[in-house]
């Protein structure tokens, strides 16, 4: 699998996996695709939150789950591992971010920043997991760990205003 990414076309969409994986399109972003895939994940968060915290915390580790098979086979099907348009983990890392979060717009948004500044950004060991864990679970789990530590953040926040 190449490391050079190929640019996505519309046509890569008609495979119902990529459509997910490339965030209903929001992959096909050519500025900021991570971004732009985390502001997917927002509409779903405001459809998730209503839901009791052990209903919530079920679906996301599901989706974080099943993004692991489908990252990866995005990812073979484009013959790039992790190409920046494949933006399910970062659907996913921002409903983990958003585990058991105050309700409020402000919280969506503080939760969207940290997430994406933990993405970017790759403290250790995120960088270490982005360069040495292949596949689709390499690809889901640096953003994982970055949704740990924006929780965390966010929780610490969250104790201090609250």
């Amino acid at each position: 699998m190449s490391k050079i990414n190929r640019r996505l076309l519309l046509s890569d969409l008609k495979d119902p996996v990529n459509f997910v994986a490339l965030g209903f399109g929001a992959g096909l972003s050519k500025y900021a695709p991570g971004t732009v895939g985390t502001l997917v994940a927002v509409p779903l968060y405001l459809l998730l939150e209503p839901l009791s915290l052990l209903a919530y915390v079920v679906i996301s580790v599901a989706l974080t789950l099943v993004g692991i098979w489908l990252c990866d086979r995005s990812a073979r099907t484009l013959g790039v591992h992790d190409h920046p348009g494949i933006v399910w983990d970062e659907i996913a890392g921002y409903l983990l971010t958003m585990i058991a979060a105050p309700s409020g717009w402000q919280w969506v948004v503080l939760g969207f920043i940290l997430f994406r500044l933990f993405d970017i950004w790759k403290p250790w060991p995120i960088k270490a997991i982005d360069r040495k864990v292949d596949g689709g679970l390499g690809i889901m789990l640096d953003d994982v760990v970055a949704a740990l530590f924006a929780w965390l953040v966010l929780y610490v926040i969250a104790l201090f205003v609250g």
